[in-house]
C-alpha cells in the first residue's frame, strides 16, 4: 500500500487496460493491487512517497487493508483528518520540515487508532505467507487449516493468500531489478532463479502481467540503464533470449 503526494500540481491516475479509469487526485492512497496503475504529474515532479504494510495501514489511516484493495482514492476521502496535509506540505520550507510533518500526521493517526486486538496473529500470518512459497506450507507453520487462513487474508488483506505472496515476489523481484541495474549487472535469469521463478521467461510473463510491459522496457521507463555484457545497451523485450 502507498500514499503519494506531490509537492505541487495534482496526479493524474489510471489503471493500465481500463479505459475511462482516469482521475485527477491531489493525494493518491493506494490499496494492495495486482494490476498496473499510471500515475501522471504535470510541472515539478517532487514529492513526498511512503509504501505502508497492511497492518501499518490500518493503524496509522484507521481503516482495514481490505477497505482499498484493488482501489485507488484522494487522501481526503480515505482519511479526512489530512485532508490539509498536501497544501500544508507545500508551505514547509525544506524537506526535512516535509518528512518531519508526515511524522507527526501519521503518529497522530497511530495514537487515533492504535494496533487492532489480532495484530499480533496477522504479523505471523503475513510474516508466513512471505517466508514461504506455498500456501499450504504458511498454513502448516501456523498451525491451522488451509481454508482458515484463506478466510482470514481475504476478509483482512482483501487478496489471496496466493494473490499476496504474488505481491511480496513482485516486490522482491523489483528490488533486485533496481540493485542490479544500478550496479550495470542486470541478468534476468538470475533474477528469476534468484525469486523463486521457474526461469526468465515465467518472470517476465509474471511481470508483465502485473505491470503492462516487459522488466527491460520498466527499467528503463524508471530511467535506469540496461547493459548488455558488452557494455552496449540492450534493446527492449531482449530480456526473453538469455541474459
Amino acid at each position: 500500500m502507498s500514499i503519494t503526494i506531490p509537492e505541487e500540481d495534482s496526479l493524474e491516475i489510471a489503471w493500465v487496460g481500463r479505459p475511462g479509469s482516469r482521475q485527477r487526485l491531489r493525494a493518491v492512497v493506494a490499496g494492495l493491487h495486482l494490476s498496473a496503475a499510471e500515475l501522471r504529474q504535470g510541472g515539478c515532479t517532487r514529492g513526498a512517497w511512503l509504501t505502508l504494510s497492511p497492518l501499518g495501514a490500518s493503524a496509522l489511516l484507521g481503516l482495514p487493508a481490505s477497505a482499498l484493495t484493488g482501489n485507488i482514492a484522494d487522501l481526503a476521502d480515505v482519511v479526512p483528518a489530512m485532508a490539509d496535509l498536501p497544501e500544508r506540505l507545500t508551505a514547509c520550507r525544506s524537506w526535512p520540515q516535509r518528512r518531519a510533518l508526515i511524522e507527526r500526521s501519521l503518529l497522530t493517526g497511530l495514537a487515533r487508532h492504535g494496533e487492532r486486538a489480532n495484530h499480533d496473529k496477522l504479523r505471523a500470518t503475513l510474516a508466513a505467507l512471505s517466508g514461504t512459497t506455498r500456501v499450504q506450507e504458511a498454513a502448516q507453520l501456523l498451525g491451522c487449516s488451509r481454508r482458515l487462513l484463506s478466510s482470514t487474508v481475504r476478509t483482512e488483506f482483501g487478496v489471496t493468500p496466493k494473490e499476496y505472496q504474488r505481491l511480496i515476489r513482485f516486490e522482491t523481484v523489483r528490488g533486485r531489478l533496481v540493485a542490479a541495474a544500478r550496479a550495470r549487472a542486470v541478468s534476468l535469469a538470475a533474477v528469476a532463479a534468484a525469486s523463486g521463478f521457474a526461469d526468465q521467461a515465467h518472470l517476465t510473463r509474471e511481470w508483465r502481467t502485473m505491470t503492462g510491459c516487459t522488466p527491460t522496457e520498466w527499467l528503463r521507463a524508471e530511467g535506469l540503464a540496461v547493459q548488455s555484457p558488452s557494455g552496449r545497451d540492450r534493446p527492449p523485450g531482449e530480456e526473453r533470449a538469455s541474459s
